[in-house]
């Protein structure tokens, strides 16, 4: 009984009195408009503004609601690591760079969410949105782009719905009302409108190309559709999958209206093919080398595990290992994908309007809202492609307050529908007041459903952002070296440009280890600090403690400081725990063969150039394995090596591979596994024999 309760609650989710100050807000907003909606005096009001103060009206509303959400649910700043990673690639790109140069040691600017190839670091997210963001770095107030984005989108969500009704022009106004005003009610597009997510900027994408290529069907122009390419463009550069399903319909729309209109939506795509095919060369190497797979490619296993599509091996075991265990034990088929859909479709009934009985509500009513207005059928089309679009794509990507973020895309077109559907329900009532009762339930929905997710995402991780830079000021810290001990704070501190510690704040990721004293060496000893998150939201900044030379000749490199390595082959490497005492910090890094065996390269930091004795430690892990470790530099003239037998009782084992002269920088250690797991704990350098 106890299971079944679990099972019932899950799929109804939480629901209850309101639980913070805004969902009370929303609950006596939601009160007061049903009341005057079902008022039988003569109110009309709302009848009578000006299109132009409509629409001005409900875009202010959105953006504040949205800049609230900021404030309230978010604490000021970004929270999920994607966020967190989508603001660093803006400041960058605001700086000028897609990919900017890597300092040594690399180690203390790399790591989750970050692309190192050929000595540079870029983000691993198409550029289309952290273009956008970095507008906002240009002015100042890059949380403002958000906010922005969320009155643009009512304004698109207007014009939609207006398109997709002219067939029946005295309801186009009003039901293009009906819809703006849903979007402004919606709880999850003021997220994807707060946080720096890419969602609500291909919402924008997406709905404007929709609504210009029906402009483009119904008036045979083709600058219209070259308009829609430009949107689909866009999109393309800002999450490529999204942008498959409204570039089918825009492209099928034009071939069936003129060659001249195809040719101009194609032309439209351009600009923002451009754009990406330029980050991605500047990444990746490639033209066409995807970010994302070359980051999980070096960073997360088995290979292949991030793919679009179906079969064995798919699903990264670090970076989703609970899910995939839990989930895609027999791979991702048909079966696996229908579950993904349906978890993904569940979250999603709520995500629109605040409510998922809202949401099978209007659901069930548009079998009718296709046959009432033909041009409905292009935005059901482009709702039910884009949920195909990722039916290939393994990972749930839900979570609170973003919801079935996968989705999130085109809640503004299923806004407009349900506009539409409201057009022929009730027809004694007046449209408007069918509007504002639904405007009222989807407050409702969001005080006593909604609500509660959201306050589960402010709550999370501490309930604030990993970093501001008021944490600095309350330290009286104004210059210097300041690490950092989460991906998230490197993510909203770090800035490429910075690289004089004598003059301004330098951020470096803290590794605990010689890593840090390197970088501190390689700047000129600087002020250092550190940065520390705790998981109540607690921040100290600290002195970071003077490395003690005489005590520990010779330098030593936690090996799990080294991830994501920098190659893989036949084998996958992540950080992990160990319970043997002998690990440093009881963290170690795993290298998993995928077949026989299997190898992956990682950096060795040489702070300065002599004749260095390289060596180690290997930790075992369960089964006997077999493993190889060896060293090379450019300058270097051989290698060496070092085997691990396996057949030692002791669960750690020192390893010397020999002496080298090494120049200042990196020297390429590769890590072989034979047979199975090995893990390496530290590499250290002491000084060899001069000669």
């Amino acid at each position: 009984m106890g299971v079944w309760s679990a099972r019932v609650a899950s799929v109804l989710g939480a629901w209850g009195a309101p639980p913070d100050g805004p969902a009370k807000v929303a609950l006596a907003l939601s009160i007061a408009i049903a009341a005057a909606c079902l008022w039988r005096g003569r109110n009309k009001c709302i009848i009578h503004i000006s299109h132009r103060m409509f629409l001005t009206l409900c875009a202010l509303g959105a953006a504040g609601l949205s800049l609230g959400y900021v404030a309230h649910y978010l604490a000021g700043g970004p929270r999920i690591i994607d966020a967190t990673s989508y603001y660093l690639q803006a400041r960058a790109l605001a700086e000028g760079h897609f990919a900017w140069p890597a300092s040594d040691p690399s180690a203390s600017v790399r790591g989750r969410f970050l692309l190192f190839h050929d000595g540079q670091i870029a983000g691993i997210f198409p550029p289309g949105y952290p273009l956008l963001l970095a507008a906002g770095f240009k002015l100042g107030a890059p949380m403002l782009v958000g906010p922005a984005l969320a009155a643009a989108l009512v304004i698109a969500t207007y014009a939609l719905a207006f398109e997709a009704c002219r067939e029946r022009p005295e309801l186009a106004v009003p039901v293009a009302r009906t819809a703006a005003l849903l979007s402004v009610a919606s709880a999850a597009l003021r997220y994807h409108t707060a946080d720096t997510m890419s969602h609500g900027a291909t919402a924008l994408w997406l709905t404007s190309a929709l609504a210009l290529a029906l402009a483009g069907r119904r008036t045979s122009r083709a600058g219209l559709f070259a308009l829609a390419g430009v949107a689909i463009g866009m999109a393309l550069a800002t999450r490529p999958v999204s942008a498959v399903a409204i570039g089918g319909i825009a492209l099928f729309m034009a071939l069936r209206t003129s060659k001249s209109a195809a040719g101009a939506l194609l032309g439209g795509l351009v600009p923002g093919a451009a754009l990406l095919v330029t980050s991605q060369t500047i990444a990746t190497g490639s033209p066409l080398g995807s970010t994302q797979l070359a980051y999980y490619a070096t960073s997360d296993g088995p290979a292949g595990c991030f793919r679009y599509g179906f079969g064995a091996g798919i699903g990264c075991l670090y970076e989703h290992g609970d899910f995939v265990r839990a989930r895609l034990d027999g791979g991702y088929g048909v079966v696996a994908s229908a579950g993904t859909t349906l978890r993904r479709l569940h979250l999603h009934l709520s995500d629109a309007f605040n409510a998922w009985p809202l949401g099978l509500a209007f659901a069930a009513t548009l079998p009718r809202t296709a046959r009432a207005f033909r041009a409905s059928r292009w935005l059901l089309a482009l709702v039910a492609c884009q949920i195909a679009a990722y039916a290939p794509f393994y990972f749930d990507g839900n979570y609170p307050g973003g919801g079935a973020r996968l989705f999130a895309d085109v809640i503004p077109t299923e806004h407009a529908l349900a506009a539409m559907a409201l057009s022929g329900m009730a027809p004694a009532m007046p449209l408007v007041r069918r509007a504002g009762l639904a405007l009222a339930a989807m407050l409702l929905g969001f005080s006593l459903h909604a609500s509660f997710d959201h306050l589960l995402l402010r709550g999370r991780e501490g309930g604030r952002p990993m970093f501001l830079a008021a944490d600095l000021s309350r330290a009286g810290v104004t210059r210097g070296l300041v690490f950092v001990d989460t991906d998230h704070a490197f993510g909203l501190a770090f800035e490429p440009e910075a690289r004089a510690p004598d003059r301004e704040v330098v951020i470096a990721r803290l590794r605990g280890d010689d890593h840090d004293a390197a970088l501190r060496k390689r700047l000129g000893d600087p002020a250092a600090f550190v940065h520390h998150y705790g998981l109540d939201g607690h921040v100290t900044v600290t002195p970071l403690a003077q490395r003690a030379a005489a005590a520990a000749p010779g330098w030593s490199f936690e090996a799990e400081a080294e991830w994501p390595p920098l190659a893989q082959s036949g084998a996958w490497a992540a950080p992990a725990w160990t319970s043997h005492a002998c690990a440093s910090m009881h963290r170690v890094l795993e290298v998993r063969p995928t077949a026989a065996a299997g190898e992956v390269v990682i950096a060795l930091p040489v702070p300065e150039s002599g004749n260095w004795e390289v060596g180690g430690t290997v930790v075992r892990v369960g089964s006997p394995a077999a493993g190889e470790i060896s060293v090379r530099q450019k300058t270097a003239s051989a290698s060496a090596r070092w085997t691990v037998t396996g057949a030692a009782a002791d669960a750690c084992e020192s390893l010397t591979l020999g002496a080298f002269e090494l120049a200042a920088g990196e020297a390429l250690v590769t890590i072989r596994a034979e047979g199975g797991p090995i893990a390496v704990d530290r590499l250290y350098l002491r000084p060899g024999d001069p000669r």
